[in-house]
């Protein structure tokens, strides 16, 4: 099955910052990666929109249509399974503390809706939601609107930071971050740049470290001012949103060793499980930080060759609409 070189490098490392970040906000890690879970999170969404996009664009050219039936029977088999026996071990564990109204976003997947009354440990679920209604959306648009692809997300990378402005005056906490309207521009770029990508030449090597320091240097300058926020929404997220699309589009063409080196590309195909289960060892107030990784990584490979793998084979026996390797769902972190 062909696969996108690169990309799971990507993953290796945006899932290595939500781990070290999560270790961090407990204060088991350098402080300075407290900035940081939530950029590789933010990855994740650009490596999703450019992966998803690129899929269905294939279908199209391939078959005239996109089949949105096969399309969600296959995000089905991907998403599922790993997060539902994630969710239902850590409900028998946490079942007396856990309430009804913190279980019941989780099986819906609208965590990203209720964060402020959320048990810790499904936290990094919001992004996971953001995902599922993005799977949702985006294929019937895509297939609805196809000539009109390129200015309808132009247009919600432009409305994201208002909408998220506008829970701000709302007095909504951090503006709403986690719901759809106020993550969709992050989306959005990825979706952009897979549609852009055969048309646009190659970007430099200097160009591209120009990116990562933006990408680097953005969280650094977040505040809880007025002004500052203004600043963060309407110049620095976006600039460092299209960095991150920048840099996915230049690894996919440069094709880096390391990157592509085989224990960096293993960890990239487990980044989904890992996900799941560093919540409950890396960011639990006891964490202990090689304790807590070790742990998670335990997890995460039964999960991955026990419950996705598994899955997959199942999926893979089916028809299917095109062979691509498809994306980790893998996405979230609580709002740091």
């Amino acid at each position: 099955m062909q696969r996108i070189p690169s990309l799971d490098g990507l993953r290796a490392i945006s899932i290595a910052m939500v781990v070290l970040g999560h270790l961090a906000i407990q204060g088991r890690a350098p402080q300075m990666w407290t900035y940081y879970p939530n950029i590789g999170v933010r990855m994740f969404f650009v490596i999703s929109g450019f992966l998803i996009t690129t899929i269905l664009l294939r279908e199209r050219a391939q078959n005239g249509h996109i089949d949105l039936k096969q399309f969600y029977v296959r995000r089905g088999f991907r998403i599922f399974p790993a997060a539902f026996v994630f969710a239902f071990l850590m409900i028998a564990f946490f079942w007396q503390v856990l309430r009804w109204y913190q279980v019941i976003p989780v099986i819906l997947y609208v965590t990203n809706y209720t964060l402020s009354t959320q048990h810790w440990v499904f936290g990094h679920l919001w992004s996971l939601s953001v995902e599922e209604q993005f799977y949702f959306l985006w294929p019937a648009v895509l297939r609805r609107f196809e000539p009109y692809k390129i200015p309808i997300l132009i247009g919600t990378i432009a409305v994201a930071p208002l909408f998220q402005a506008f829970m701000y005056a709302l007095k909504v906490h951090v503006g709403g971050y986690g719901m759809l309207p106020t993550v969709a521009n992050n989306l959005a770029v990825g979706c952009l740049g897979a549609i852009l990508a055969p048309r646009m030449p190659r970007i430099p090597k200097w160009l591209a470290v120009v990116m990562l320091g933006v990408v680097l240097t953005v969280p650094v300058f977040a505040g809880d001012t007025v002004a500052r926020t203004i600043v963060s929404l309407f110049l620095l997220q976006p600039a460092m949103h299209v960095s991150m699309a920048g840099l996915l589009l230049h690894v996919v063409n440069e094709s880096y060793k390391f990157l592509n080196w085989k224990p960096v590309v293993w960890l990239g195909q487990v980044s989904y499980s890992l996900y799941l289960w560093q919540q409950p060892f890396c960011y639990s107030p006891s964490a202990r930080a090689w304790f807590g990784v070790a742990a998670a990584l335990g997890f995460a490979c039964l999960s991955y060759y026990c419950v996705e793998q598994p899955m997959l084979r199942m999926r893979d026996r089916r028809p299917t609409a095109i062979p691509l390797s498809e994306p980790n769902s893998l996405e979230a972190v609580p709002a740091a």
